[in-house]
This record gives structure tokens, C-alpha cells and sequence, in this order.
């Protein structure tokens, strides 16, 4: 018979333990950041939030009961995300004091790490006014003044976004079912942001502001190196993309996600749909007539952007419009001319890594250009994925009625086409710029569309749940960051894939796959994350997806599309 030990004290403290086997108590009500002070676990970074038995909370968390924590850092998705949002709450803050005549607007992200802002109610920001922006801020984060998570009666939230003039707020929030809205509050002002805050201005050392156009740069630190700012880089195409979305947005009147809501409402649903496909019409007959006008020169389109950007369906679409001024499109593919197995390169884990340019004989796919321009027969190869090895495909001769069509992650890599003559190409990224934000100060970030988007595609298509995309999302994310992203610059073009209503669209597909993922596993944290920034989309009813052209690009991903079985003429 096992032995019971005698009754020990009933404790009147709760327990904090931590991944090291360290535990400390405390009275109830102790908040996590107070344990995370105490125990100073080694990270490499700042600690901005915490995992409190799976789940991810706020350091001003009180803690009423024992719990497992684990710090979330400013190197990680959640805590960057916090930091981000943390700062700009400061930056509103102090701009409230400082000029509580203006309304500044976050716009959309930069790749160095910054957000682009701009004052609603002045044509051109003037750049004299940044240094006393700054200084309040910095003033404010030497303060080291909490902030405050407090729970506000919707009807006095309400009078709080019309006061301040934030209309976009106001009609967002108006229809809400609950009767409070959560808030946070720093120095007296008090705004809704999606999402948790660090508990003080004292963590948000790391920042700077910049004039840009017309506007200024809101600049913070990037996952990768969370303590350093990176230097300035200017993206003057990208930010005509997102410019041009915004502009083309307020034209049709769907500035915001309330906007869209009430288009949804009023009966403009198939109105917003047509008007949205029209604008990637516009954008495809564009890009078309500019090769056709060079259709004597240009012999090679290259086309590349990041997962779920819906490159298949656009290059099936520029494939039509380019026969309709007779060229004829061959594709060549690139997965064909992948290196043997057992010269492939690996990655830092010892798996190959069959993403890197070093996995392709980009000697032999050069040489083939070439002569392919040259109209040369070529023997292409087929690549063996059983046997890891090389075979011997069909022959393949072009006239100069044809266009080479090479859609991979490496065509915007100079490398990969050192040599050809650079008027012989015609480059173009394509990725969701999506501009539609929830409202002025609450952004819908890009990945959250094309994540949206992969989890819909990959179950109806691939088998994968919910869980098993967002596990693998980082893995993509970092092949991306790695081999895309650095060379868009490169691009003629850039085309923007995403639609104004597809979020309305992927919501009725999207949360009942985010609902199956497991409760208490990383997935669910950021499933939970996707169900919450969703909740403020009105769905399309089921019907409604019916209006979705058959050629869409949304149709990639939710399916029924009829280019899916569309194939070019392939070497």
C-alpha cells in the first residue's frame, strides 16, 4: 500500500513555473511580468508577452492560478506583432497631445520594418514637425507609463471614435453584439487596437521617425534582429502599389472594412465583386500590351511571388491575353532541371534543400535559354522525383511567334538568368498588396491574406488542416523572406493580386477549419489570432460565392475555377 504523506499547509500563494524547472510563488493576482522580473529567464531579445499554459496572454496578466509560463519575445511572430502595435499606440498617444487637431492614418507596412503614416487632414506632412513627434514619444517612453487593458460601454466607446473624428471606427464598432468594447489606454487617451500591448511605454525603446513622401516612416525593429533598427531602403514601386490600391479604394467608396460591410449589406455585393475582378482585368491588360509592344524583342516572362499569391491562375490568364495578340506562351519546367539527388543541396537541418538556386543546374537552364532564343532545338530534361535523378524529355524548337513562360520562386533572381539580354525579358512579381485596413490605426496585414488563403486552398485541395498549413507557415515564410523577396526590385512589374471583398469571401470557408485546430497547441494561438481579425468581416452568404468569375484568382484558392484544368503547350 503506498504511503500517504502527512497534510501539508494549504497555500495561500500561486505558483509561476517556467521551462527550466524554476517555480516561484506570489499572491494571487502577482501579474506575469512581475514572475517573468523575479525568475529573468535568458532570451535574446525582449520579453513582450507570455504563453500561460498554452494560451498567449498580456504581461499585466494577473495570475490567479499555477501555470507554466513561457516567454514570448520580440523575435517571435506574436511578440513582434506587439511590439508593432504597442508603438504605435505610442506614436498615437503622443501625436493626441501634441496635435490633437490631427488624424494620422497607419497605411501599410515597408519591408525594412516601418509603417507608412500620413495625416488625413494635411495634403503634405510637414517634416519639421517629426522631431516634436519624437520627442514626445521618447518623453513618454523615459515616463515608463503603464497601459492600461480597460473595458469601455460600447455606447461611450462610440462617442470616444466620433469625438476623435474616427468615423471608420465608429462604423465598425456600431453593430457589435457585445455591449462593452475593450480598449487600451495610455495617458489619458484611449483606443481600440486589435490585439495585446506590452504593460508599460518603457519597452518600446527601439524606434524612429522619418519624412517620406507625404508623410513619414513609423520605424521599428524586425523579428530577425529585434534590437536594432535596420537602415532605410526605399521601395518607391511597392508603395506606388499600395498607393494606387488605396486611391482606387476610396474611388469605389470601400476605404475600410466597414465600408465593405455595408457594400455587402446594401445590396452592392455583385457590384464589388465585378468592380474588384475589373480591376485585375485592368491591371492584366496593362502588362499585356506592354509585351505585345515589344513583342520583337521580349522572348522570356518571368514570373515569381510568394505562396498563395495566386501566380498559377494569373499566368493561365496572361497566357490567354497574350494569344489574344498572337504570341503564343511556352512554359518551361523549372522543377525539371533540379540537380541529382545526391549532389542537392541541404539546409541547416540536414534535409535538402530543393529551394535553394544551388538545387537547379542553372548552367544547363541557361545554356538552353539561349539556344531557345537563338531557335535552336533543345533536348529538356524531365526530372525523376522516385529516383532523384535526371531523364531525357522531348525536344523542343520556338519561332518567333512564341514566348518563353517560366513561373518559379528564383525568377527574379539575377543569377538564374546571367547572360540573357536583359531586353530580352520581361519580369513581374505578384503578391496580395492588400490596403483594405479594419481602420485608421488597425492594419490587415498581407500574410494574414495569403495565410487565409492557404489554409482554404490546402484543405479543399491538398488534404492539410488548418493546423498543418499554419505549422508550416513558417517554414514558408522564411523560404520567402530568403528567395523572393530580395528580388522583387528586380521585377518591370508589379501585379497586385489581391481583392477587395476576399476576405468576406474566405471567411465562411476559413472558420470552421480554424475552429478544428487543436485548443492548447501553437496552432490555436494563431488560429484564435486569424478567428478574432475575422470577426469584423460580414461573410458573403454561399450564394453570393457564385458571383465569383470563373477565372478569378479567389477561385484558385476556393476553388470551381475553370482555368484549373487549362494547360499551356509545356516543353
Amino acid at each position: 500500500m503506498n504511503h500517504i504523506p502527512t497534510l501539508s499547509p494549504v497555500r495561500d500563494t500561486v505558483q509561476a513555473r517556467f521551462p527550466d524547472g524554476r517555480a516561484f510563488n506570489a499572491p494571487p493576482g502577482t501579474t506575469l511580468e512581475a514572475f517573468f522580473k523575479a525568475a529573468q529567464p535568458e532570451t535574446n531579445s525582449l520579453i513582450v508577452a507570455a504563453l500561460k499554459n498554452g494560451r498567449l496572454r498580456e504581461l499585466s496578466h494577473p495570475l490567479t492560478e499555477d501555470a507554466l509560463l513561457v516567454p514570448v519575445t520580440a523575435a517571435d511572430s506574436d511578440g513582434s506583432r506587439i511590439y508593432r502595435r504597442s508603438l504605435s499606440f505610442l506614436m498615437i498617444a503622443a501625436a493626441a497631445e501634441i496635435w490633437p487637431e490631427r488624424t494620422i492614418t497607419i497605411q501599410h507596412s515597408l519591408p525594412f520594418g516601418g509603417y507608412y503614416c500620413e495625416c488625413d487632414d494635411e495634403p503634405c506632412f510637414e517634416a519639421s514637425l517629426l522631431p516634436e513627434l519624437k520627442a514626445r514619444m521618447q518623453a513618454l517612453v523615459d515616463a515608463d507609463l503603464p497601459i492600461h487593458q480597460v473595458r469601455v460601454p460600447l455606447e461611450e466607446a462610440l462617442e470616444i471614435f466620433r469625438q476623435s473624428g474616427d468615423l471608420e471606427k465608429t462604423n465598425l464598432f456600431a453593430k457589435r453584439r457585445k455591449d462593452y468594447l475593450t480598449m487600451y489606454e495610455l495617458n489619458g487617451v484611449r483606443d481600440y487596437f486589435h490585439g495585446f500591448m506590452v504593460p508599460r511605454t518603457g519597452y518600446l525603446e527601439h524606434f524612429d521617425l522619418r519624412p517620406y513622401k507625404d508623410g513619414f516612416i513609423l520605424q521599428f525593429p524586425r523579428r530577425h534582429e529585434p534590437n536594432l533598427l535596420q537602415p532605410f531602403e526605399d521601395e518607391p514601386r511597392l508603395v506606388r502599389v499600395f498607393q494606387e490600391y488605396d486611391d482606387w479604394l476610396r474611388i469605389i467608396g470601400l476605404p475600410s472594412v466597414a465600408s465593405l460591410n455595408s457594400a455587402l449589406e446594401n445590396g452592392r455585393m455583385q457590384q464589388t465583386i465585378l468592380v474588384a475582378e475589373a480591376f485585375h482585368q485592368q491591371q492584366l491588360a496593362q502588362i499585356t500590351t506592354e509585351i505585345a509592344s515589344r513583342r520583337h524583342e521580349i522572348k522570356i516572362v518571368l514570373i515569381s511571388g510568394p505562396t498563395s499569391a495566386g501566380k498559377t491562375t494569373f499566368s493561365k490568364r496572361l497566357a490567354i491575353q497574350l494569344m489574344a495578340h498572337g504570341i503564343f506562351p511556352v512554359t518551361i519546367g523549372m522543377d525539371n532541371y533540379f540537380v541529382n539527388r545526391d549532389i542537392t543541396p541541404r539546409d541547416e537541418n540536414g534535409d535538402y534543400d530543393f529551394e535553394s538556386l544551388e538545387a537547379l543546374d542553372v548552367t544547363l537552364f541557361r545554356e538552353h535559354l539561349k539556344l531557345l532564343m537563338q531557335g535552336v532545338a533543345i533536348e529538356q530534361p524531365v526530372y525523376n522525383f522516385h529516383t532523384g535523378m535526371r531523364e531525357k524529355g522531348t525536344t523542343l524548337q520556338i519561332g518567333p511567334e512564341h514566348v518563353l513562360l517560366i513561373e518559379g520562386i528564383h525568377g527574379l533572381n539575377p543569377k538564374l538568368v546571367e547572360g540573357i539580354p536583359p531586353e530580352a525579358m520581361y519580369r513581374i512579381f505578384i503578391s496580395a498588396f492588400t490596403q483594405l485596413n479594419l481602420d485608421k490605426h488597425n492594419r490587415v496585414p498581407t500574410t494574414d491574406t495569403r495565410l487565409l488563403r492557404r489554409i482554404v486552398r490546402d484543405a479543399a485541395h491538398r488534404g492539410y488542416s488548418a493546423a498543418d498549413t499554419i505549422a508550416r507557415w513558417p517554414s514558408v515564410r522564411r523560404g520567402e523572406k530568403r528567395h523572393i523577396f530580395p528580388f522583387q526590385n528586380n521585377a518591370n512589374v508589379f501585379f497586385n493580386s489581391a481583392l477587395v471583398y476576399e476576405l468576406s469571401a474566405l471567411k465562411r470557408l476559413a472558420e470552421p477549419l480554424l475552429l478544428q485546430v487543436e485548443p492548447g497547441t501553437p496552432e490555436r494561438i494563431e488560429a484564435n489570432r486569424l478567428l478574432a481579425f475575422l470577426q469584423w468581416f460580414d461573410p458573403i452568404p454561399e450564394q453570393g460565392l457564385e458571383m465569383v468569375a470563373s477565372d478569378s484568382i479567389l477561385r484558385e484558392f476556393i476553388g470551381g475555377s475553370i482555368l484549373e484544368k487549362f494547360e499551356l503547350w509545356r516543353s
